[in-house]
């Protein structure tokens, strides 16, 4: 009903709506989704008071903005040109290509985007690995083992990914990139496996630290397979949801979102405190004991010779943590 009234408004004049603002500034939807996402349970004033006006700002953006209409159109999918001569001849001059992947100045059109397979082998002289992750509007999945040390299968349709290695000190670092992503998604798609995918795959035998950095994400990390030292995820706009497995000694996860769905899965008998220092956020954490200090920590933690200790910082955030 509101964007019926804006259309016709519009039509009127008596309002001038920029049409490319529902393209430019669709991130808006994302942060009014999650803040009732978050605070779906939360009746206190404030609350209500915090989501209406994130709706009012949101759509006033939307329907007053006016950029001039200067977009960089990361929306738009990325070509490059190739010229193809193939009337059959000599005159490299003459635009007439009868291939119907041309456009009328005869260069063939050609999409950047594609699939990808990327390792990094094995050496049982590996004792500790460093996986850093860099990369937005991506969904990322990792749940399964490799005989490889690092293995990703990838679908990209905005940017191309990027795999280095080398060893650090006494750790193996691999580094997985997105370069060249515009932070955007591809809404040209003529399939339905639009967007960047990431699949991977862990070697079971090193221990693991890991580090990602990504907003409008969509994570899901099965770790519980694998030895996990620390996590660090920085995040914006999205979803993660991780599962870990038994903790190695001291196990550190530190998670900075911002309007993100974070949902992590431990083992029943694992010891774990959970630390949160987040504005506007809601959090789940069944079978914790909230300590004195705003801590919270499973039965027994002080006795637990191995242990996780969560951090959660994010402003509107939903944190929750289940024990498996």
């Amino acid at each position: 009903m509101m964007i019926g009234a804006i259309f016709l408004l519009h039509n009127f004049g008596y309002i001038h709506f920029h049409w490319y603002n529902l393209i430019h500034l669709w991130p808006i939807f994302l942060v009014i989704g999650g803040v009732n996402l978050v605070f779906a349970n939360n009746k206190s004033a404030w609350a209500t008071i915090l989501k209406i006006s994130v709706v009012v700002a949101g759509f006033a953006l939307i329907i007053f903005g006016n950029f001039n209409d200067r977009y960089n159109r990361w929306w738009w999918p990325h070509y490059t040109y190739h010229h193809s001569d193939n009337d059959n001849n000599d005159d490299s001059s003459d635009n007439n290509d009868d291939s119907d992947d041309d456009d009328d100045n005869g260069g063939r059109l050609v999409k950047t985007h594609g699939n990808s397979i990327f390792n990094t082998p094995y050496d049982q002289t590996i004792k500790v690995a460093q996986l850093n992750i860099s990369g937005a509007a991506t969904s990322y999945v990792l749940n399964d083992t490799t005989n490889q040390l690092f293995n990703a299968v990838t679908q990209e349709t905005v940017g191309n990914y990027d795999l280095n290695h080398h060893m650090e000190d006494s750790v193996y670092v691999v580094d997985f990139n997105l370069r060249d992503g515009k932070n955007g998604f591809n809404f040209n798609s003529d399939d339905n496996n639009s967007g960047n995918k990431v699949e991977m795959k862990l070697n079971p035998n090193p221990v693991w630290n890991v580090k990602l950095e990504a907003g409008a994400t969509d994570a899901n990390f099965d770790f519980s397979k694998f030895k996990i030292k620390n996590i660090k995820l920085n995040g914006g706009a999205g979803s993660f949801a991780i599962k870990l497995g038994q903790p190695i000694a001291t196990t550190d996860i530190n998670i900075t979102t911002g309007a993100a769905s974070v949902k992590f899965t431990i083992p029943q008998n694992a010891a774990c405190r959970i630390t949160k220092s987040s504005a506007f956020s809601s959090s789940d954490f069944e079978g914790f004991t909230k300590m004195g200090n705003g801590d919270y920590e499973t039965p027994g933690f002080d006795a637990a010779k191995n242990k996780f200790y969560i951090h959660f910082s994010g402003a509107m955030s939903g944190f929750e943590v289940k024990r498996y």
